[in-house]
């Protein structure tokens, strides 16, 4: 079976990652793309093959070579995120669609590979100062970290308008409402 794909892509600390684990706990119909990437493991907060495929940079760059990804980016030198083919058609053999929680290029990159048979949902918050204090709130940020996120946060939303759709996330219970309808509306298409 050759499902439809969900793709959430949002600035970090815009709420993507809450919604998409929210949609995957609450609709059976959905499968989660776990993506690749070349960052160390955050102490025991993740798993290889649950959160991420834990690649070296030697690895990734293989992989690219072959053609494995779907998409991919250096988003920093040397650290790399993607999404392997084999990922989207091991969700697809299970009779699945679907769902993405990747950056802002990855999910436009997506959008142009699959077309109509792909979703894309661009997740923001009411403002850019919200965004920031999301992050501060974290406090998983240096100073420095926080002011490259800080300039990455603008420059992604700067291609809001490339997404199907721009799902405002201001009240976490409306989010996640207006997520699952558009979930029902575009697997009813």
């Amino acid at each position: 079976m050759e499902g439809k794909l969900f793709i959430f892509s949002a600035p970090s600390g815009s709420g993507k990652t809450t919604i998409v684990q929210h949609l995957l706990k609450t609709d059976p119909r959905i499968g989660f793309s776990i993506s690749a990437c070349t960052r160390e493991m955050r102490e025991s907060k993740e798993a290889n093959g649950k959160d991420y495929y834990f690649l070296s940079v030697e690895e990734f760059e293989r992989r690219i070579q072959n053609n494995e990804f779907v998409e991919w980016e250096e988003v920093y030198p040397g650290r790399y995120y993607g999404t392997l083919r084999s990922e989207v058609q091991r969700i697809w053999d299970m009779g699945k669609h679907v769902i993405f929680d990747v950056d802002v290029k990855g999910g436009i990159s997506l959008k142009e590979q699959f077309g109509d048979i792909a979703l894309s949902i661009f997740v923001k918050v009411p403002s850019l100062e919200e965004l920031e204090k999301r992050l501060i709130d974290r406090n998983t940020e240096s100073a420095e970290s926080l002011k490259t996120r800080v300039e990455k946060m603008k420059y992604e939303s700067s291609f809001q308008d490339k997404f199907d759709v721009i799902l405002i996330n201001d009240r976490l219970e409306e989010t996640f409402e207006k997520a699952h309808i558009l979930v029902d509306a575009f697997l009813d298409k």
